[in-house]
């Protein structure tokens, strides 16, 4: 195994990791035990709900930018860039749909069509690590 070959799966744990924290939470609101937008950092806080918003969007992008942008330097580095370029737009275009769809609305429909765009992230993010492995 390669140090690349085991970034990539190191991102596919992480990423993993992350859609085991995540799906429970669907049947959790789904089933009326939580709020659609109750996560941690729903706690009362005194900045306009804007605000807030925003900044949950800014720590959405963080959660996932550090695995994009590993996978884009691992394929670059084993001169294998055409395969994220491309799914690179649309990956972009799903992180800038969530953000944007976070900014509008907290209601149980945005926070589910929020939910699809991380997906589709994770989705292509996987399916480039893949490509890379294989």
């Amino acid at each position: 195994m390669t140090g690349f070959i085991a970034v990539l799966l190191y991102v596919v744990w992480m990423q993993l990791l992350m859609l085991a924290y995540a799906f429970p939470r669907v049947p959790m609101a789904l089933f009326g035990d939580r709020n659609f937008a109750d996560w941690e950092r729903a706690e009362v806080n005194r900045d306009p709900p804007f605000m807030v918003r925003v900044k949950g969007a800014h720590l959405n992008c963080v959660e996932n930018f550090p695995l994009f942008a590993a996978v884009v330097v691992i394929a670059a580095l084993m001169g294998k860039s055409p395969v994220v370029d491309g799914l690179a737009t649309f990956i972009l275009a799903a992180r800038v749909g969530q953000s944007l769809v976070h900014l509008i609305s907290t209601s149980p429909t945005f926070v589910l069509l929020r939910a699809t765009f991380f997906l589709a992230q994770v989705g292509m993010i996987f399916w480039v690590c893949y490509q890379l492995i294989v």
